[in-house]
This record gives C-alpha cells, sequence and structure tokens, in this order.
C-alpha cells in the first residue's frame, strides 16, 4: 500500500465518521449508506487523481515491498525495477 493509498483510506474512513456523526443512523442498512456514501468521497478523490496524473493509485503491492524496493535504490542495488 503506498502513501496515497493510505491516505485515501484514511479520507473514506473520516469522511464515513463524519457522515455518520450528522446522520446518526440506526438501523444496519442506515449505517451501510453512510459507509458507502464515505468510500464514494475517496473513490471520487481517487479517480481526479488518477485522471490528473494519468497514473493509477491503487497497486497490488504492499507496502514493505515499496519500502524494500525505495530502500534498494538509494543504495544503487536495483535499477528501478
Amino acid at each position: 500500500m503506498t502513501n496515497l493509498e493510505l491516505v485515501l483510506n484514511m479520507l473514506a474512513e473520516t469522511a464515513t465518521t463524519e457522515i455518520s456523526g450528522r446522520r446518526e443512523p440506526q438501523s444496519f442498512n442506515e449505517n451501510k449508506r453512510v459507509a458507502r456514501e464515505g468510500g464514494t468521497v475517496a473513490g471520487n478523490a481517487r479517480k481526479e487523481i488518477e485522471s490528473k496524473t494519468g497514473r493509477k493509485v491503487i497497486t497490488k503491492e504492499s507496502f514493505k515491498t515499496i519500502k524494500n524496493k525505495q530502500e534498494r535504490l538509494k543504495r544503487g542495488t536495483i535499477n528501478g525495477t
């Protein structure tokens, strides 16, 4: 998970918490609706970022894999692959 993926996840959770605080859902279905709306906020942000950068935000790599690659790049032990 990249930093951007983490931030978008936090955005979804925070947006859901804020929406829930305003609406105070009582049933499972109401909570489900609020959660979906919070996810939509982050989804829209992701789509906008992808549109502006021309790159996908979501990766299949784990944070640990990405971090290891970055460290090896700094040491010059890999060629950016």
